[in-house]
């Protein structure tokens, strides 16, 4: 009652409002209209607009405008490459006030114990970072995880106080065909919030998906496959990531109609991009640029993201709703000078008081040691499946190409940008490795290897020469994990991600720095993509057509089964 009885005085204006942002105009999301007044706080709640206030702190920001903060509604912050608390303080003063994340990189490879650790810094970041329960773990029985999560493990989590509900069902071959495990989970999650994951699903079968209970959907990769989507009822996560890149192909169905039921998340971002062209402050400012209306895209990133995920304490600058504010140059540019999360600055002060949950997840990569033997593909058939690359798209190509055994061995071919691609097990469990090709890096030589390999985040390497994938899938054991690229019995550079093989230790100017010099490294050795390393990373995952790798083997996505060598 005092909080509540504090909150109405000071929006009357009885008592001085704890903070008040004076001298800018607000934008709102509803109308498009520019308003003028103060915004007065109390706590972490906005009473008062539109009106003159008084206020025990006031914070002058004459000539900006002020929107609601942003809402990031589908990532992995794991893809960032840094902890939680780098990403925190990466991402806030962006105007990022909101992100809504699936842990299951680190739930791939530690099991509870990872969503654990999430759910911990979720409450001590300054940025309020809110969990989707990670609802496939692995993605699907074709590949080797360093653990398993069963609908019990959720129903545990579910109560927590930065849950909102199941995140992306990725295996929709399993809710379609209502496998138990699949279904338990989505039975646990009744009647909460339950995201999606479908690339390509379409007719009858995307029919039956969504009426198993899932709302949200962020794997639309045309505007066709979208707008069915949207006429189904699914809300559309416009995503813009590091090697994804919808945005472009979904802007045309985003206007003031839609907006209500489009919004915007990253999914795969890391800091070289965020460093290089921003966040969810690019996407914004790159959809007006392209003739989307304003308030079509402000809303979509905050009041639109909020109702999609039940949040309905924010979204817009208005009394009663939480203070979520960006304080911008002009709505084109969406230059953040100041960001408030909660009525707190999300300046250096802020993000100095944290208190930090310790890593977890060191040791992780239990992988056999290789030769360059290993990687020798001994098929004797001369046709040839070929993992086909597409720029700027997680989908791939399922290519089909001649490629003689010679020796009792398929070899790259660089000629025509055949190079081998290898999947080691590092989990400990069975020491697994697979071969296969791919095609669209341009690598001319060398090699690279990650263990950012999702979902199962096994080592993926790629390689014009067996020896240097020997080395760089061996380094991964020293460094517990990262990004390595050899050439010619040296390591060129690397990257060190000892949190679960995933995440790095350091800040992410220093994360930013190595991500510099690997990316010379390997457009060094020839390679023409500008994101190899995540772009490598999803290869490995089976639930995104058409063709991909795990340890088990080359994946046919259309028939979700293992291919025969």
């Amino acid at each position: 009652m005092a909080e509540l009885t504090k909150r109405i005085a000071q929006g009357r204006g009885d008592a001085a409002a704890d903070l008040v942002l004076r001298g800018a105009q607000v934008f709102d999301v509803i109308t498009g209209a520019m308003l003028d007044g103060d915004v007065a706080i109390c706590g972490d709640t906005i009473v008062g607009t539109c009106a003159d206030y008084d206020g025990k702190q006031i914070v002058d920001v004459t000539g900006l405008t002020l929107v609601p903060g942003f809402i990031d509604t589908h990532l992995h912050i794991e893809s960032s490459l840094v902890t939680p608390f780098e990403f925190d303080r990466l991402v806030t003063p962006l105007g990022v006030t909101t992100a809504i994340c699936d842990p299951h990189e680190i739930a791939n490879v530690l099991g509870v114990a990872g969503i654990q650790y999430f759910l911990d810094a979720a409450l001590e970041t300054v940025l309020d970072i809110r969990v989707n329960l990670s609802s496939c773990v692995p993605s699907t029985d074709m590949e080797s995880s360093g653990a398993r999560i069963e609908a019990a493990d959720l129903i545990a989590l579910r109560d927590h106080a930065a849950v909102i509900g199941l995140a992306e069902v990725m295996n929709y071959p399993g809710v379609i065909h209502q496998d138990q495990g699949i279904m338990a989970k989505l039975e646990a999650f009744k009647g909460g919030h339950i995201d999606g994951h479908a690339p390509m699903l379409s007719g009858k079968d995307l029919n039956a998906y969504i009426a198993a209970g899932i709302r949200t959907e962020h794997e639309a990769t045309t505007a066709d496959e979208a707008r069915e989507k949207l006429q189904k009822g699914l809300r559309v996560l416009i995503r813009e990531g590091s090697v994804s890149k919808d945005l472009d192909a979904l802007l045309p169905l985003l206007d003031e109609r839609t907006a209500s039921y489009m919004c915007f998340c990253t999914d795969d971002r890391n800091p070289l991009d965020i460093d290089e062209h921003g966040h969810l402050d690019y996407i914004i400012r790159t959809a007006i640029k392209r003739g989307t209306s304003a308030v079509a895209v402000y809303r979509a990133a905050s009041l639109s993201a909020a109702e999609a995920f039940g949040l309905k304490d924010r979204g817009l600058i208005a009394p009663g709703q939480r203070a979520d504010i960006v304080a911008l140059v002009s709505l084109e540019s969406c230059d953040a000078k100041m960001t408030f999360c909660g009525g707190v600055h999300a300046a250096e002060t802020a993000f100095n008081a944290r208190k930090i949950t310790p890593t977890i997840g060191r040791n992780s990569v239990q992988a056999p040691t290789v030769t360059a033997a290993d990687f020798r593909t001994t098929s004797n058939r001369a046709e040839t499946d070929v993992i086909g690359v597409i720029p700027g798209k997680i989908i791939t190509e399922h290519l089909h190409e001649v490629i003689e055994p010679q020796n009792g061995d398929k070899s790259p071919d660089i000629a025509r940008d055949l190079i081998k691609i290898a999947v080691v097990e590092r989990h400990g469990i069975n020491g697994n490795i697979a071969t296969g090709f791919v095609k669209g890096f341009g690598l001319q030589r060398g090699a690279i290897a990650s263990t950012v390999c999702h979902d199962h985040h096994n080592i993926a390497c790629v390689g014009a020469n067996y020896d240097d994938m020997a080395l760089a899938s061996n380094r991964m054991t020293a460094l517990e994990g990262g990004f390595v690229v050899t050439e010619n019995g040296k390591i060129l550079a690397e990257l060190a991600l000892p949190v679960a093989g995933l995440m790095s230790l350091e800040s992410f100017e220093h994360v930013r720095e190595k991500l510099e010099i690997l990316r010379a490294a390997a457009k060094s050795l020839g390679v023409t993509l500008d994101e190899p390393f995540l772009q490598l990373a999803f290869l490995a995952l089976p639930v995104i057509p058409m063709l991909k790798i795990t340890d088990r083997g080359m994946v046919d996505v259309a028939k979700f089964e293992i291919i025969s060598s």
